[in-house]
Formats: structure tokens, C-alpha cells, sequence
């Protein structure tokens, strides 16, 4: 096997949680490029599902979608039974299903708090032990988990998102552990801020022509003085899923432009002129979205 062919995924079911736009999306383009037989995906709803279908086909990717809460265990194991029935066992997961709530720990409810912490931890846990015991069969499966940088820093208003992230880190250090001597490995994504259209507003113009507050902020703090692409994902997410990372086991990558890495500048002193290019094309690309 020549060194490229260890990124191809020929052959391949792959199964990407809440998938139907945005970064799923990214990683099911990205693993349909690299061969993969099958694109799987579920979402919370038919509307969501229907979306998602619409965005594979205008991309010419064979995919299968259907409606599953990965916080109910009964309905990811029909889930998983149905795609099995159908294409065959799945060989890659990709936990990519997740939500954020935006509120200060004082003003947060229970209710609040354990919904981003079944969507967020226990839906891996669930996805990942239903697809455990085929992969574990046939002694090879891929499993990644998105993990954020509140995997590791702490920020005011999302206590809960950044304890199921620190938590997803070190499950997916456990079912390394536990499971990669059957072939299996576990690693993680931990996206630094991407340029999305849901992140589009952090990034507009402010009425008198200045950068909005926190994309000066995002830039002020990361080395690369820009916000990420999904086509920065790509990549990593191909190599994890690929016989290229068979030695990779229970890590967290992040692509980041180095934030995690940088104490950062004082924002005040970023100069605006030279971002004035990427922000016209970006405006573009936005628009075109």
C-alpha cells in the first residue's frame, strides 16, 4: 500500500451524528472524497434530516439519513441495527451531535444544565457503545469525538458545555483503553472558532466600519490571525478515520490556529487594514451560503 492509499477510505460505512449542515456536513464531503462506501447520519428531526439529504445531493454524496436522538439508547440501537441491515456494519463514528447553552452558571437550571450534558457526553457514550461490539467482531473501527477547546480552558456562560467537553476528552482516552486492543481507535477534533455561517454575525462590521468585538478578540488571541475553515478539518478528520492513524489511539487533535498555544495580544493593537481582503471574500462566500 502506497503511502496516499493509507488515507483512502474505500469500502467504508461511515456514520456522522447530527450531520444535516455545518461541520458534519464538512467531514461526510470530506469522507465521501476519500472513498468511503456509505455516508450515514442522523438528526433530531425529519426537517433537519430533509435539509441534510437536500445538502448531500446537491453534492453528488450517496448518503442515508434518518431521525434518531442520540440521548435515547433504544433509538440509536435501531439506528445502528438499520444502517448494519442495509450497508453493513459501521466502521467509522464520528460524535459530531451537540448543543451549547449561552448561560451563567447562577442563571442556569437543572433541566438546562443535563440537557448539554446528554447531548454533549451521553450521546457519545450511547452512539459509541452501540457500534462497539461489531467493531470489536471484525477487531478494526474508527471513533471520533468533537471535542472543543473548552476541552481544556474554561470561558464565563458555559459551564456545562465545557464540563461535557473535558468529560468527552477523557472517554475518549478510556475507549482507547479499554478497546484498542481489537484494532479500534478513538481519538478526538477540537475545532478552534470557525468561520460558519452560524459564526457569520461574530464577524460583521460594525456600523461605524470596525471589526466587531469578538472577532478583534478571536483574532487578537490566536497566532494565526484568522478564523478557521471547515476545510481545515478535513483533513485530520480523513487521516483519523483511515488506516493512515491505526497507531494514533485515545488523543485529542486541535486545529486551532494555535490559541491554545498563544497568551494572546492586546486586541487594541491588532491592525484591522490587513484583514480587509479576507473579510471581502469571506462576506462573499457568507452570501453565496
Amino acid at each position: 500500500m502506497g503511502i496516499l492509499d493509507s488515507f483512502r477510505l474505500d469500502g467504508k460505512v461511515a456514520w456522522i451524528t447530527g450531520a444535516s449542515y455545518g461541520l458534519g456536513l464538512a467531514y461526510a464531503e470530506a469522507f465521501a472524497e476519500a472513498g468511503a462506501k456509505k455516508i450515514v447520519f442522523n438528526d433530531i428531526n425529519q426537517e433537519l434530516v430533509d435539509k441534510g439529504m437536500a445538502a448531500y445531493k446537491e453534492k453528488g454524496i450517496d448518503a442515508y439519513g434518518a431521525v434518531c436522538d442520540v440521548t435515547n439508547e433504544e433509538a440509536v440501537a435501531k439506528f445502528v441495527a438499520d444502517v448494519k441491515a442495509q450497508f453493513g456494519p459501521i466502521d467509522i463514528l464520528v460524535n459530531n451531535a451537540g448543543i451549547i447553552k449561552r448561560i451563567p452558571m447562577t442563571e442556569m437550571t437543572l433541566g438546562q444544565w443535563q440537557q448539554v450534558i446528554d447531548v454533549d457526553l451521553t450521546g457519545p457514550f450511547i452512539c459509541t457503545k452501540a457500534v462497539l461490539p461489531d467493531m470489536i467482531e471484525k477487531k478494526s473501527g474508527k471513533i471520533i469525538n468533537a471535542c472543543s477547546m473548552m476541552s481544556e480552558l474554561g470561558r464565563e456562560t458555559v459551564s456545562a458545555y465545557a464540563a461535557a467537553k473535558g468529560g468527552l476528552k477523557m472517554l475518549t482516552k478510556n475507549v482507547c483503553s479499554e478497546y484498542g486492543m481489537y484494532n479500534i481507535q478513538c481519538n478526538a477534533i477540537g475545532p478552534g472558532y470557525i468561520a460558519t455561517p452560524q459564526t457569520a454575525p461574530l464577524r460583521e462590521k460594525q456600523a461605524d466600519g470596525s471589526m466587531h468585538p469578538f472577532d478583534r478578540f478571536i483574532r487578537s488571541k490566536t497566532p494565526a490571525q484568522r478564523w478557521g475553515k471547515t476545510e481545515d478539518l478535513m483533513g485530520l478528520a480523513v487521516f483519523l478515520a483511515s488506516p493512515a492513524s491505526d497507531f494514533i489511539n485515545g488523543q485529542v487533535v486541535y486545529i486551532d490556529g494555535g490559541i491554545l498555544a498563544y497568551i494572546g495580544q492586546d486586541p487594541n493593537q491588532l491592525d484591522e487594514s490587513k484583514f480587509k481582503e479576507e473579510e471581502e471574500n469571506d462576506s462573499v462566500k457568507v452570501g453565496d451560503k
